[in-house]
């Protein structure tokens, strides 16, 4: 079965019209850091966490230098540094490696997405990730999965921005910095975590982004719900506009 043949799989290339209002997205820094957090992905959810099948999506991890089979094999497993994403305690855990699906046939994967509750998407290069998620075909089956919840740490949030800025590519075969364009604002993660993350950083990397951007740290999210865009936050951050 071709992907043209599976029922809500889209075939051309998705924009931000396409996906609509039908993706719930908690878009993090760090992923599920604090109570206020907690709270609205249980709201997402429209159920406890500990009842929502999961699957774990670390393919961005394979394009960022800092990332390899050690970081990859820590977020599945759910190992301690991994708590606030694949570790809150889900009913189960799977894996979803998007390089794999162009070869095993979307019959089989699809209905793996359709079971889900939720995707764990972990960081690592958003650019990396944004080739993946098209050259996959999950870009088109998204926009048909209303009662999904997406939730993005790092780069897993910064691929759903139209651009994350040079700054962030760190993938060589790149061809720009420019990702999903699901929502119409770009993230700048890390608020203050890295000696390379500060403010003054982010406001110079806002000024060249051109769409309005957010700078979060790892208290922080962004929930996307119908075109509704709410902070959630209990540290710090900055909203600039473009």
């Amino acid at each position: 079965m071709s992907p043209s043949t599976v029922p809500g799989l889209q075939v051309h290339p998705p924009s931000a019209r396409d996906f609509g209002g039908t993706l719930k997205l908690l878009l993090t820094s760090g992923g599920v850091t604090n109570p206020s957090i907690h709270s609205a992905l249980v709201q997402l959810l429209g159920k406890p966490i500990a009842e929502c099948h999961a699957l774990c999506v670390p393919t961005a991890q394979w394009g960022h230098p800092m990332c390899g089979p050690t970081s990859v094999r820590g977020f599945v497993a759910a190992e301690p540094e991994w708590q606030h994403l694949s570790g809150l305690g889900w009913a189960s855990l799977g894996v979803l490696e998007l390089s794999a699906l162009p070869t095993i046939g979307a019959e089989r994967w699809v209905p793996w997405i359709r079971e889900a509750d939720v995707l764990l998407v972990d960081g690592g290069d958003a650019t990396y990730l944004c080739h993946w998620i098209r050259e996959s075909g999950l870009a088109d089956l998204l926009p048909s999965l209303p009662d999904t919840v997406w939730v993005g740490v790092s780069a897993g949030s910064m691929v759903m921005t139209p651009r994350i800025g040079a700054y962030f590519v760190e993938w060589p075969s790149a061809p720009d910095d420019r990702t999903l364009g699901v929502v119409d604002f770009s993230i700048f993660p890390h608020l203050d975590t890295f000696p390379q993350n500060t403010l003054a950083d982010a406001e110079r990397w806002a000024a060249d982004i051109g769409v309005p951007a957010y700078a979060i740290d790892e208290q922080t999210a962004i929930k996307v719900v119908d075109g509704s865009v709410e902070v959630i936050s209990e540290g710090q951050w900055t909203k600039f506009r473009s």
